[in-house]
C-alpha cells in the first residue's frame, strides 16, 4: 500500500496574535509525524484589506470545501463588528466575524475543555471541564432594532431541535470519553420560556442516557461553583452566552486563557480555534502564549482520527507546562512564544 495522502486542512491566521500563534500550532502539529497539506484563507482585518470584506467568499468556500480548519482569534470591535455575507437573492446580517463563519459553515457546538495543569499556578488543580456551547441561537443571533434613539431591543431565541441537539452532543461525548455528569446551565427561574424550554430539552435527552448523571444549575450559582468547587462540574451544557462568558471564568481559574482549545463542530464543517480573542496589545512582540491554539490542533488530530497523535501532543503540552523557563508572562513566566514552542516540539521527540 502506498504512503497515506495528507489531510487538506485549511488555516486561517485571524487578527492581532493570531499569525504568531498559528505559527507555532502549526509548527508543533507537524512534529507529530502527521501529513498535513495546509491552505491559508484570509478573515478578520487581513481579509478586509486584500479582498475588501473580512469574511470573503473565497474563505467560506475554501473552509467548505475542506471540511477542516485550524483558525487563529479574530477581532470583535465594540458597537460596529457587523458583518453582512451576501448570497444569490438574499443578504444576512451577523454580529461579528466570528459569528458569520460559525453560522455560514453550520457548526452547531463550541466545545471547550478546560483544565489546570501542573507547572500553572492555579488556586484549582482539579479542574477539569468539558464546556458544551449552543452557537446557532440565543442572544448572539444578533437580532437587534433600535426602538427610537434611547431604546434598544434584543431578541433571544431558544428551539427545541438546537437544544436538544447540544444535548445529544454533551451526552455522547461524556459517553465516548467516560465522563460521568452533565450540567445544564440555566435562568429558567427568570426566563421561565426561553430557558426553560431549555432545560426542559436537557431534561428529556437526559432520559435516554441513564447511564450518565444529569443536573442542572442557574448561571449564577455555577459561577459560584466554579469557582469554589469546580471538581463538581464534569460536562457543562449551555446556551451561547452563557458558554461564551463561563468559558472565560474557566479559563481564568485554570490560569490563563492562553491553556483554553476549543472546537466548532458540525455536520460537515469543524473547525478548531483558541477559546481567547486576538490581544492586539501584545502582537507582534513574541510573548503570547501559543498552548490554547495547540491543543485545539490537538482536538483537530482526534477529528481526524489521528487518536494517537493527538494524545501525544497533549502529553508534551504537558511536559512543556512544567519547564518554568518555558512559560509566557501570562502564565508568571518570561519565556517567548518561540521558547515555549521549541520545547513542545521537542517533547514530541
Amino acid at each position: 500500500m502506498g504512503e497515506r495522502r495528507p489531510y487538506d486542512v485549511v488555516v486561517v491566521p485571524g487578527d492581532g496574535i493570531g499569525p504568531e500563534i498559528t505559527e507555532a500550532a502549526i509548527r508543533v502539529l507537524e512534529a507529530t509525524g502527521v501529513r498535513i497539506a495546509w491552505r491559508e484563507a484570509l478573515a478578520g482585518e487581513a481579509a478586509r484589506e486584500r479582498h475588501g470584506h473580512p469574511l470573503p467568499d473565497e474563505t467560506l468556500a475554501a473552509v467548505r470545501a475542506a471540511g477542516v480548519a485550524l483558525k487563529g482569534p479574530l477581532l470583535a470591535p465594540k458597537q460596529t463588528g457587523r458583518v453582512t455575507i451576501r448570497h444569490e437573492d438574499t443578504e444576512t446580517t451577523y454580529p461579528s466575524v466570528n459569528n458569520a463563519l460559525r453560522r455560514e459553515c453550520g457548526v452547531f457546538a463550541n466545545v471547550r475543555p478546560i483544565r489546570s495543569f501542573d507547572g500553572v499556578l492555579s488556586p484549582f488543580p482539579a479542574l477539569d471541564v468539558v464546556i458544551m456551547r449552543e452557537v446557532t441561537e440565543d442572544i448572539y443571533i444578533g437580532w437587534e432594532e433600535m426602538k427610537g434613539p434611547d431604546e434598544a431591543w434584543a431578541i433571544k431565541r431558544i428551539t427545541r431541535q438546537a437544544s436538544e441537539r447540544i444535548f445529544r452532543h454533551a451526552f455522547e461525548h461524556a459517553r465516548r470519553t467516560g465522563r460521568k455528569k452533565v450540567t445544564a446551565g440555566h435562568r429558567a427561574n427568570v426566563l421561565n420560556l426561553t430557558d426553560g424550554l431549555f432545560l426542559q430539552c436537557g431534561r428529556d435527552v437526559a432520559a435516554g442516557f441513564p447511564d450518565i448523571a444529569f443536573e442542572d444549575c442557574m448561571v449564577d450559582a455555577l459561577c459560584l461553583r466554579l469557582v469554589k468547587q469546580p471538581e463538581t462540574v464534569d460536562v457543562l451544557v449551555l446556551p451561547n452566552q452563557y458558554g461564551d462568558i463561563l468559558s472565560d471564568l474557566c479559563g481564568g481559574i485554570a490560569g490563563s486563557l492562553g491553556l483554553a482549545p476549543g472546537a466548532n463542530i458540525g455536520e460537515q464543517v469543524s473547525f478548531f480555534e483558541a477559546s481567547h480573542g486576538a490581544a492586539p496589545d501584545i502582537a507582534g512582540q513574541g510573548i503570547a502564549n501559543p498552548i490554547a491554539l495547540i491543543l485545539s490542533g490537538a482536538m483537530l488530530l482526534g477529528h481526524l482520527g489521528e487518536v494517537v497523535a493527538a494524545q501525544r501532543l497533549r502529553e508534551a503540552v504537558v511536559t512543556g507546562l512544567r519547564d518554568a523557563r518555558c512559560l509566557t508572562p501570562d502564565l508568571g513566566g518570561r519565556a517567548r512564544t518561540a521558547d515555549l514552542t521549541r520545547t513542545i516540539v521537542g517533547a514530541l521527540g
